[in-house]
């Protein structure tokens, strides 16, 4: 259950939940299938599958919960279609065009009755909760999917106060500073072989690379336009590799073979939620550490106003 990629955010609340209660919270937003006239529904999930017993588990002050994200695929261009075929045919007959409203009309009865033929797909997405460190971060690739994980957080504990995790110092600006200047980078942090670099203004595209060196002479010669560095991929101290986004997302997070490797001679009896707890152990370890490096690397974390709801 390694994590891919991660959406970091500051907790607000400043006593955690009991681990408990927690659970209780969670079970009465547990995950049932999607109806036939749902679009999507989430709902928490055992971590350890149907092999497990809990909701929510914690290891030394870390949390782990997952949810199930499931959503009926009907895509737009099939609604769209039959839309027209009956729109036309109510222009043959009535001699007159469909006038907007009665088609969103249409819409929705397609939408209707085409829902509940359409095809499910599920997604799991875990959710780190370090309560030491008032952090939570959830693995997901996309921003809207880990703050639709926040919603449902947010929603079984009735409030929860988080803001995206922010630096002092510009993600964009440090990233650049280590690609210009091979002295500036931290002890025990290399660079990959991926990079985006981004025009300051906007104005000229984006420039990609993968598989690079990335202190050649063709990244050196892009950086010379003025362009500033929106991704990096970085390795830390043969720990994990990752790529670093101007945002402070995470993704595309591997652990070392040495780690992994720890991970597997760990004696778990074939205990699934127990291989599990190994597992996230090693990992939050690893992360909670890189993660206070790499908010030092960028002067400190920044002090946003904590939110109001």
């Amino acid at each position: 259950m390694w994590f891919k990629h991660l959406h970091l955010y500051r907790l607000h609340d400043t006593t955690p939940i009991a681990l408990e209660a927690l659970e209780s919270a969670l079970e009465a937003f547990a995950f049932r299938p999607v109806s036939p006239s749902e679009g999507k529904r989430l709902g928490w999930q055992r971590p350890a599958g149907r092999h497990g017993q809990q909701l929510a588990h914690e290891i030394q002050g870390h949390r782990l919960l997952s949810l199930l994200r499931q959503e009926r695929l009907l895509p737009a261009s099939v609604v769209r279609e039959e839309v027209e075929e009956r729109a036309a045919e109510r222009e043959a007959a009535e001699g007159s065009p469909v006038p907007r409203r009665e088609r969103q009309a249409l819409k929705e009865q397609v939408v209707e009755e085409f829902l509940p033929r359409a095809f499910t797909r599920s997604q799991r997405i875990d959710i780190w909760w370090d309560t030491q460190r008032g952090l939570i971060a959830v693995n997901c690739a996309s921003r809207a999917r880990a703050e639709d994980a926040l919603d449902l957080l947010r929603q079984s504990l009735g409030s929860l106060k988080v803001t995206p995790l922010a630096a002092r110092q510009l993600p964009s600006r440090t990233m650049t500073a280590w690609l210009e200047d091979i002295a500036s980078r931290p002890e025990g942090l290399q660079l990959g072989d991926q990079v985006e670099l981004k025009d300051a203004n906007g104005d000229d595209g984006v420039w990609r690379a993968r598989g690079i060196d990335l202190d050649g002479e063709e990244v050196q010669s892009v950086l010379a336009s003025g362009r500033q560095a929106s991704r990096l991929g970085l390795d830390v101290e043969d720990q994990l590799s990752l790529v670093l986004h101007d945002d402070l997302t995470l993704k595309s997070l591997r652990f070392a073979d040495a780690l992994l490797d720890e991970a597997a001679q760990q004696e778990d009896d074939d205990d699934p939620t127990l291989r599990l707890e190994t597992d996230f152990a090693l990992m939050a370890q690893v992360l909670s550490g890189f993660i206070e490096q790499l908010i030092d690397w960028l002067g400190g974390e920044a002090d946003p106003a904590a939110p109001t709801s």
